[in-house]
């Protein structure tokens, strides 16, 4: 079948020329229970043959949940080497959709694809795409600006491949800082984050939601930073989100912003509220935030999905992992769905078991009727984004525009420009051309071409060490992948690291996925960097002068771990004494 038959207007909801109300209306009379059953699950597919499955993930194949379970939501892992053969597999897989006898194509969204990050729960390493900091790279910048020209290109990328929903942004606040998900926030003010959400979503979406747009799913609604002990929820251990200081309403700001810039979906996080008039359940099961809350009382008519795996019970990279039912573990699976539909939420993320709310329609639990009330919300995104008109992506235009060498550039600009000094003592920086360095977490092709390399720091005119925040490992099985505990290096550790800017002037440059304790690193080093995401390329140039760093710091840096047990994990600028403070940043 080529694109043109599948193109062919067959029926009204087809026909461009009708408003997305009638198309809406048209399409969903003809619907059965199972086509709008399927519509609201939104779980993952991989990269590769749509007919086989995912062993890791326990995931079936594509081509067994579009046809069998009639689900046409994607959100897609791994990635293809190159924008042609990804854009050739997104083609293929909408193919399997769109011979369905309603012909619905696929929605397929992606968590974050442009940055550094190493855990696949949150991020994608950037692959083909342009590579950029972290998140908290662009509030280090600060320019709403410069962050919508990030999204628009994120968006030309993403739209040449097919990926219409962006699992992003993060916009919870960063007030307790041990918390692991720190990286992928603006950090820890919400003034700023609010300011910078607006420049996220224009540049993913535009003015208003299209063809040319991709729709943003602002998470983790309503604010998934003050986690008690920082710990994250993705884990039982995590799942307790407190407000010791009743600072609740501060965590809102950056989501009534995103509303107000045109959020067309939201994602609740796992986090149960505790001590709060709020019920003590998982925000994707609580009436009382995503429906009086969200909806009601800050007017959001977008799509609510869950975070991923509310439901069932499963096991990940030979781990066993619990549904995150936290408040909730008591009930059934079908008890479990029926709260959270009861909540206000419109897909289940993470999940595939249409059956069990096939079953609940047909005893009676849930009507039809309230399957059609979200099921109009996924349609009409659908329309408005264009894929039923046309489903299909051009694959030279993909292998065009899918790393671009512009996007490139830009990207490297934004990683150098994102980079924090912290200390310049005796303006060490910037570093001479041609000296010779010791260095470690540097590699020595990129270094050879601004100094000489030696072996030890005995033998060097200056030091580099690119390291990273500290963390404590975690309780085995992927949860180690979620840096969390101490924000303090080991003792043994830091008293290498002095020993050698003791022995020749050392620059260090830190990436920080969360607030370290510096732990008079601030004293000893001749030079203190932050980085949040950045190649030894972007570094390096900056180091010696190249191109100069314009970051400031988009959290406090507290003194010890004493000060952040005091603090309140729900109050911004709350350990006491801070070495350096939200803002700082020096230039040269």
């Amino acid at each position: 079948m080529t694109n043109e038959t599948l193109r062919d207007v067959r029926f009204p909801y087809q026909d461009a020329s009708l408003s997305i109300e009638q198309r809406v209306e048209d399409l969903l009379a003809r619907m059965d229970v199972a086509d709008k059953a399927g519509m609201l699950f939104h779980t993952m597919v991989s990269f590769g043959d749509p007919a086989v499955g995912n062993p890791v993930f326990g995931l079936p194949s594509a081509v067994a949940m579009v046809r069998n379970r009639r689900m046409n939501h994607f959100n897609l892992l791994g990635a293809a080497p190159d924008g042609r053969e990804f854009a050739a597999w997104h083609n293929a897989v909408q193919r399997i959709a769109l011979e369905s006898p309603l012909g619905i194509p696929i929605t397929f969204s992606t968590d974050p694809r442009h940055t550094f990050s190493d855990n696949p729960f949150t991020s994608i390493l950037s692959g083909p795409f342009s590579q950029w900091p972290e998140t908290l790279g662009f509030a280090a910048i600060g320019s709403p600006e410069r962050l919508e020209r990030f999204a628009d290109i994120a968006r030309q990328e993403y739209l040449a491949v097919g990926l219409r929903v962006a699992l992003h942004p993060q916009i919870d606040l960063a007030t307790e800082p041990r918390w692991s998900r720190i990286s992928g926030t603006f950090g820890e003010d919400a003034d700023l984050t609010s300011r910078l959400v607006v420049g996220y979503i224009r540049g993913f979406q535009g003015e208003s939601l299209g063809p040319e747009s991709v729709a943003t799913m602002v998470k983790h609604f309503p604010g998934g930073g003050p986690q008690k002990d920082g710990e994250d929820p993705h884990f039982e251990w995590g799942r307790e989100q407190v407000y010791p200081g009743d600072a609740r309403d501060y965590h809102l700001k950056p989501f009534v912003a995103a509303i107000g810039a045109g959020a067309t979906q939201m994602m609740p996080y796992y986090g149960m509220p505790v001590g709060t008039d709020w019920e003590e359940v998982g925000f994707g099961f609580n009436k009382s935030v995503i429906t009086d809350l969200l909806r009601d009382e800050l007017g959001f008519q977008g799509i609510v999905c869950t975070d991923w795996g509310l439901l069932t019970d499963a096991t990940v990279m030979g781990t066993a992992m619990p549904a995150r039912a936290w408040g909730v573990e008591q009930l059934s699976r079908p008890e479990r769905m029926l709260k959270a539909l009861d909540a206000g939420v419109d897909q289940f993320g993470g999940e595939l078991c249409t059956d069990v709310l096939l079953d609940l329609v047909a005893e009676g639990s849930v009507t039809e009727e309230r399957l059609d009330v979200s099921v109009r919300r996924l349609l009409r995104e659908k329309f408005a984004l264009g894929l039923f008109d046309d489903p299909f992506v051009d694959e030279d235009h993909a292998e065009a525009v899918v790393g671009l060498a512009d996007f490139v550039a830009e990207g490297l600009d934004a990683q150098s420009d994102s980079l924090t000094l912290l200390t310049n003592t005796g303006a060490v920086l910037p570093l001479t051309r041609g000296i010779k360095v010791y260095a470690e977490g540097v590699h020595a092709e990129a270094l050879a071409d601004y100094a000489t390399v030696v072996e030890t720091p005995e033998e060097a005119d200056a030091a580099i060490l690119r390291i990273k925040a500290p963390y404590e490992g975690g309780k085995g099985g992927f949860s180690d992948l979620f840096h969390s505990g101490s924000l303090e290096w080991p003792a043994e550790e830091l008293a290498r690291m002095k020993t050698i800017a003791g022995t020749v002037p050392t620059v260090i440059d830190i990436y920080l996925d969360r607030p370290a304790v510096l732990g008079g690193l601030e004293t000893v080093a001749a030079a203190l960097l932050a980085d949040y995401g950045a190649s030894d390329a972007a570094v390096l140039r900056v180091l010696f002068g190249e191109r100069s760093p314009q970051g400031s710091l988009p959290f406090d840096l507290p003194r010890s771990m004493e000060a952040v047990l005091a603090s309140r994990s729900d109050v911004p600028f709350d350990t006491a004494d801070p070495v350096f403070r939200f803002g700082h940043g020096l230039r040269y």
